[in-house]
């Protein structure tokens, strides 16, 4: 079960659409995942829209038994290989800025709790993270395998992603398995000299960990989440472009996942190349 937390610790930089990408791609290419909402504000919960749960990512996060974690998993419309782990308003309540170690791993108990349920053989889980660091994000990074930065093109969003890297690096300490698998950057436009000069900043600072695939700024994106339809079925140029990208995004993670110590680098590999474009 590979376990990705994406995250960023810049608001508005489309941290929950580079997670439903990953999932829309996750789906077309017949990987069973599961989409763990933790952001209060629920985005990820709403454009894949399950059936209403007993229980939501606030009783998991109180008390992580197999019984709380199946009754806060639905399946979502997107189709049975995508189900959610329901996000909850009130997650808000527990999101301390300073917890303490108890607190910090009941997400990863939940996660080993349903590891070990053969009913729910999931093959990844997306740990759509808030973007503060408080619990809810560190409790993420705390039960992930990987960690996928999420960022704009812009000054703000870049120096939110150094955080963001830092946090990763501080929550090692808790969590020794834990790597950075990437820098992905979002909503670029690649005739703007701006945008450019961003990623050539990220790439100064975080070399080959910057993703060799950027998600281009297409209206195709927010069409889909409007119409809560997964990217690879809107059907349009911009979204078969982007689609595209995902594809590219999730044979990564696949790939690097299964070999947790083979290296990120700059370009990808034909055999990355040929999944993305056959799924």
């Amino acid at each position: 079960m590979h376990t990705v937390a994406v995250l960023s610790l810049k608001g508005g930089v489309g941290k929950t659409t580079v997670a439903l990408g990953l999932a829309s791609a996750a789906l077309r290419r017949g990987v069973r995942t599961l989409v763990i909402d933790l952001d209060p504000q629920c985005n990820a919960t709403s454009t894949l829209e399950p059936d209403d749960t007993d229980t939501s990512i606030y009783d998991v996060l109180q008390e992580p038994t197999l019984e709380k974690v199946r009754a806060a998993i639905a399946t979502s419309t997107w189709g049975e290989g995508v189900d959610v782990l329901a996000g909850s308003e009130d997650a808000e309540l527990l999101n301390h800025p300073d917890p303490g170690e108890s607190r910090l791993g009941r997400l990863r108990e939940a996660l080993r709790v349903l590891a070990e349920d053969e009913e729910v053989p999931y093959q990844l889980v997306l740990l759509d993270c808030p973007p503060s660091l408080g619990q809810l994000t560190r409790s993420a990074l705390v039960a992930a395998d990987r960690a996928l930065l999420v960022t704009e093109p812009t000054m703000f969003a870049v120096a939110g992603v150094q955080r963001a890297f830092e946090a990763v690096q501080s929550e090692r300490e808790h969590n020794a398995d834990l790597q950075p698998l990437g820098v992905v950057v979002n909503r670029v436009r690649p005739r703007s000299h701006e945008h450019q000069f961003r990623i050539e900043e990220l790439r100064d600072i975080f070399g080959p960990l910057v993703m060799p695939v950027a998600l281009p700024d297409r209206l195709a994106v927010q069409q889909a989440q409007g119409a809560c339809m997964p990217i690879h079925e809107w059907g349009t140029p911009g979204a078969r472009e982007v689609a595209l990208a995902f594809n590219l995004l999730l044979a990564r993670i696949l790939r690097i996942s299964r070999s947790r110590r083979r290296p990120v680098h700059s370009d990808f590999d034909d055999e990355e190349i040929q999944e993305a474009v056959e799924a």
